[in-house]
């Protein structure tokens, strides 16, 4: 991390509202750059992450990710690894890391109302050793940590899970594909067209 973790619109915004102490002191508490055991145990059971994503042109996207608990994981002191699974096939994310590597990914614990920020840069490959561990998956996305630190989850709704998606891929299961790919059937992946045959 950099001696000014804060860059001069953040400062500014927090000499505006006299903030810039606590920001200091909350960065110095909070902030670090390797995962300790206790960031991997959380991560390692979420089963879903917000990633933020952006192209070289500056231009933002925002995408869910989820999967089982441990679908993220940390693999060392600076690098947790997930799974590309299929979507849209429009592949925002994807495509923002292949232009600009920098990505943000936010942990929300609902039930127990806490969540953990991750920064950094990810890359992402077809042919990580990781794959295997992940019917389904088409990509792996490695990020090294720049930051990692806790959010204040004050404003964090409590909810509990009801059901994950039957859409996550299981080992030795066929995943069902979404009913609206039958809209599209015709321009569908060749993979994924003879599934949908007749449908529509």
């Amino acid at each position: 991390m950099s001696d000014d973790t804060f860059h001069p619109g953040e400062r500014f915004m927090q000499d505006q509202h006299d903030s810039r102490r606590l920001a200091d002191a909350v960065q110095r508490a909070t902030f670090h750059g390797e995962f300790t055991a206790n960031d991997r145990a959380f991560i390692e059971r979420m089963d879903m992450f917000f990633l933020a994503t952006g192209d070289a042109g500056g231009n933002l996207d925002c995408s869910y990710k989820g999967g089982n608990p441990g679908f993220v994981r940390v693999v060392d002191a600076r690098t947790l690894a997930f799974p590309n699974y299929d979507g849209n096939g429009m592949f925002m994310s994807l495509g923002n890391i292949r232009e600009h590597a920098k990505v943000g990914m936010l942990f929300i614990d609902f039930a127990n109302q806490w969540r953990m920020r991750v920064n950094g840069t990810a890359a992402v490959s077809f042919d990580d050793a990781l794959l295997a561990e992940y019917p389904g998956a088409s990509a792996m996305v490695r990020v090294t940590a720049g930051q990692i630190f806790p959010n204040c989850g004050r404003y964090i709704h409590k909810m509990e899970t009801v059901e994950r998606s039957v859409f996550v891929p299981q080992a030795g299961l066929e995943t069902p594909e979404p009913g609206w790919k039958a809209h599209f059937a015709e321009v569908l992946p060749e993979a994924q067209r003879h599934k949908h045959a007749g449908e529509g």
